[in-house]
């Protein structure tokens, strides 16, 4: 797991141009399917359950996002889901404000245990929440965990099988063996509502290149933080930003990963 490996898999993404089924939020979904074309992807948003299992059996990865969530979603989400597995396409599950209402947590637990789930990556509130260590959530905001977060997600990881990702000022990606921290990133990324969607949008695209989860969302991450960081020097407010990340992202080349890439293994 190298800046070398990371950058080869945006090479990889430019190249096959897999397409990446979204049953996501009516907050984000533009900017998700924006950001999933900037990195070289194909974007499909799709949640009509008269068509989810046709369209996910044609696709490459698929993003399940809770962030505007209703029974009727759940129900797509779940036939999306176990279309996925039978065609062996990677699942992630964003989780969005689990913990914050019990319909968001119960949810989510349901697709974690009805469908397999490649990538669960959520803040450390919602991880806490679903991983029973004191997750709590505002809204969709995290106000944190009770304990290491890095042990936590290791340990979630192992019990459930799943690559967990920790989003935050340092991304945590483990399988429970493995652990990455992720360092790129920069404040503005927080002060902009939809980059915690746009970043699964990216694992998923990532997901869809690279079996190896743990490599292929550490990349997507380390991806995303350098356009982070590059778009923060050119800009001042958060809507400035938020253009200046899509072009920054669409801009971004495999040799700025092997340069600016910041990641250590723990």
């Amino acid at each position: 797991m190298t800046p070398q490996t990371f950058a080869s898999l945006i090479g990889e993404i430019r190249a096959k141009r897999p397409l990446i089924h979204h049953i996501t939020n009516s907050v984000t979904i533009n900017d998700c399917a924006n950001v999933t074309l900037s990195i070289g992807a194909a974007p499909v948003m799709a949640e009509a359950p008269e068509e989810v299992e046709e369209m996910v059996s044609g696709a490459d990865a698929l993003v399940l996002n809770l962030g505007t969530l209703s029974r009727n979603q759940v129900n797509s989400m779940l036939r999306a889901g176990r279309t996925a597995n039978s065609c062996g396409i990677p699942v992630i599950l964003d989780p969005v404000g689990a913990g914050a209402t019990r319909m968001r947590t119960e949810s989510a637990r349901l697709l974690i245990k009805r469908v397999r789930i490649s990538v669960l990556k959520g803040n450390a509130g919602e991880i806490g929440a679903l991983a029973n260590a004191g997750g709590r959530v505002r809204g969709v905001d995290s106000r944190g965990l009770d304990g290491d977060p890095l042990d936590i997600g290791k340990e979630f990881a192992r019990e459930s099988g799943l690559t967990v990702v920790i989003s935050g000022a340092k991304d945590i990606v483990t399988d429970g063996i493995r652990a990455a921290i992720v360092e790129n990133g920069h404040a503005m990324m927080g002060k902009l509502s939809g980059t915690g969607c746009m970043a699964a949008s990216l694992v998923a695209a990532f997901a869809a290149v690279c079996s190896d989860h743990v490599t292929s969302s550490t990349a997507a991450l380390a991806a995303f933080g350098i356009a982070g960081e590059r778009a923060a020097q050119k800009t001042s407010g958060p809507y400035s930003f938020r253009t200046a990340l899509m072009d920054e992202v669409a801009g971004l080349l495999p040799e700025d990963v092997i340069r600016q890439a910041r990641v250590r293994s723990v």
